[in-house]
């Protein structure tokens, strides 16, 4: 097992009679003396207890022992039980020679680490298994913060170095094609999981490799969790739900980590089974819960600055896919024409996202994008594809406590002059923080008829009347 890859393949070439071939071994031995785990023993005088963690002299030392005798060709063809007394093996060996004694537990704790570099993002690997983080972020080698129920806190999960680090960013982002490099200094990519992760090295960080991961959710939240949660009233819910099923045109804006996308996915539970939809990312994390479902995603250039593919390339491509709808992870450049074009021509019920604060600063930012695609628009024919093509505007935020909450559900009425109107139908109503600094609030409907009301009725939605019933109350 623990004979090289390399010597276990030349063997079997200099003997064809050979029924098989050996198993392929993970690491390189380059010594045959045979190792034992170390058995937990009193501390010599001036030694570490048996039971004391790995300080990180140790720990980078076994890393770069790992790295220097790790097989690649093998990892993948060996089984993690067998990698895993592999390592152990290598572990026993090295405390052996340096006369380190180290109880089972931590030994065990140690070799897990070790493990984690192999198969996984090392240091991160804890984290990534903890459902209560959302978001990861990495501040060079020795700083590295979590996200929980909506607040940061600082964990004590350290690099090496950022050489270390910089392998770790290696290993996520070329596992999906891509690349990062001085002439390429950042990169979105994803985890196997879904999860989205951001990375930028020097120059452009100036004080060393950052790193941000946005948590892929395993369980996919349904309106009736974001209810539950608090993040809108129950007939909110039952409105948007019938918006959905009417097939109207949904833009969902919000400021970095406010929800944007969970809301997206909850939406896309109430889209008709037999719809064929189509999603556009730059890094894919959607969860529609749906079967006929098309995912494309963006493709930056290569190094020699050819073959990139933008959302506007893959809205444009999609629009040749004959899909009932189109949703497109987050408009940020000229994409939002081309989306614009697929919600006036028929294909109702898309649904995309946008960064901004307020419903009326969605609307101008659109504005601006579509403005992007260069040529003479005239401002008001642009306003007037804004005011056909889009009917919901929701606004979602992040609140001082951590929480998130749709503040605002909007309708796009028309165009009246050079004016995008808007009206406010269900709106979060702030009323203070609790003792222990809870947002305190609800949302309340604004006794408003919605223009959308006839449309929603006229398509016949079974919870129309019950979503509308509760217009004129309290959320």
């Amino acid at each position: 097992m623990f004979r090289s890859f390399h010597a276990g393949v030349a063997d079997a070439s200099s003997h064809p009679s050979r029924a098989s071939v050996p198993e392929p071994a993970a690491i390189d031995k380059p010594s045959s003396r045979p190792v034992r785990q170390p058995e937990p023993q009193p501390p010599a005088p001036g030694k570490s207890p048996a039971n004391a963690a790995p300080d990180t002299t140790l720990k980078s030392e076994l890393h770069n022992i790992l790295l220097g005798q790790l097989n690649l060709g093998a990892v993948e063809k060996v089984s993690k039980s067998d990698l895993r007394r592999e390592i152990a093996a290598l572990v026993a060996q090295h405390l052996q020679d340096i006369e380190r004694i180290m109880s089972a537990p931590v030994f065990q704790e140690l070799v897990g680490e070790l493990l984690d570099e192999v198969l996984g993002l090392g240091p991160l690997e804890p984290l990534l298994a903890d459902p209560s983080v959302a978001d990861i972020l990495v501040n060079g080698p020795d700083n590295v913060f979590v996200e929980r129920a909506g607040l940061l806190e600082r964990t004590n999960v350290r690099f090496h170095d950022e050489r270390h680090l910089l392998r770790i960013i290696d290993k996520i982002v070329s596992s999906v094609g891509r690349r990062i490099d001085e002439s390429q200094p950042w990169v979105d990519a994803r985890l196997e999981d879904g999860s989205r992760v951001n990375a930028i090295i020097r120059p452009c960080a100036i004080d060393g490799a950052s790193l941000s991961i946005r948590k892929f959710s395993r369980t996919p939240l349904h309106m009736d969790k974001l209810v539950e949660h608090g993040a809108l009233s129950k007939p909110a819910a039952q409105f948007l739900q019938a918006a959905v099923m009417a097939r109207m045109n949904v833009l969902i804006s919000g400021g970095t980590g406010s929800g944007k996308t969970t809301m997206l996915n909850a939406l896309s539970s109430f889209i008709d089974s037999r719809h064929r939809l189509v999603t556009i990312e730059d890094a894919a994390e959607l969860q529609l819960q749906q079967e006929h479902v098309v995912r494309l995603e963006t493709r930056p250039a290569n190094v020699e600055g050819q073959g990139r593919i933008s959302q506007r390339d893959l809205v444009i491509n999609a629009l040749r896919m004959r899909p009932d709808r189109i949703m497109v992870g987050e408009v940020r450049g000229n994409e939002a024409f081309d989306m614009l074009q697929a919600m006036n021509t028929g294909h109702d019920g898309s649904m995309t996202t946008i960064h901004a604060n307020t419903a009326r600063d969605a609307v101008s930012r659109l504005e601006q994008m579509v403005m992007m695609i260069g040529g003479d628009f005239p401002i008001q024919a642009i306003r007037a594809q804004i005011a056909s093509g889009v009917q919901l505007v929701l606004q979602l935020n992040r609140m001082a406590d951590g929480r998130r909450r749709v503040t605002s559900i909007s309708e796009i009425v028309g165009l009246e002059g050079d004016t995008i109107m808007m009206q406010e139908i269900f709106a979060f109503k702030k009323m203070g923080l609790d003792a222990e600094g809870n947002v305190l609030g609800r949302m309340m409907a604004n006794g408003i008829r919605p223009r959308c009301f006839e449309a929603i009725m006229a398509a016949g939605m079974p919870l129309a009347a019950d979503a509308f019933s509760h217009m004129a109350e309290v959320g």
